[in-house]
C-alpha cells in the first residue's frame, strides 16, 4: 500500500512543477525575441473544454493530489471503487490530462485545486 504523501512533499512537487514552467516559458519567450527558432503552428487548435468538471470530480481530483489511490478516495467520499475510476475517467477526458500526474498539474494552473 501506498502512504499518502504529505503536505511538504506535494509543495516540493508543485514548486519544481511551478519553476520548469517558469524557465520553459523565460527560454521560449528569448527564442521568439531573438528569432533563433521558427515556432511550428499546432496542426490542429486545442480543443476547448466541452464541459467542466462537477464539484464531485473536483474533489477527486484534489484527494489525487493529496497522493491517495482510487480505493481510499472511495473510503473518504463514501463512494465504490468504480464510481472513482468513473469520476477519474471524466476528468482525465475533461482536462485533456493524459495521467492522473497531468490532471493534477492541470488542476494546478487552472486554480481548480490547492
Amino acid at each position: 500500500m501506498t502512504e499518502p504523501m504529505d503536505a511538504a512533499e506535494r509543495q516540493e512537487i508543485l514548486n519544481r512543477y511551478r519553476t520548469h514552467s517558469q524557465r520553459f516559458e523565460e527560454v521560449a519567450a528569448r527564442r521568439r525575441t531573438v528569432g533563433s527558432a521558427e515556432v511550428i503552428p499546432l496542426q490542429a487548435p486545442l480543443r476547448e473544454l466541452e464541459q467542466e468538471p462537477t464539484n464531485r470530480e473536483i474533489e477527486v481530483l484534489q484527494l489525487i493530489s493529496d497522493g491517495l489511490v482510487n480505493r481510499e478516495i472511495g473510503q473518504r467520499l463514501f463512494l465504490s471503487e468504480e464510481t472513482v475510476k468513473s469520476h477519474v475517467r471524466h476528468l482525465l477526458a475533461k482536462l485533456q490530462a493524459r495521467s492522473r500526474a497531468h490532471a493534477v498539474a492541470v488542476g494546478f494552473r487552472r486554480g481548480l485545486i490547492d
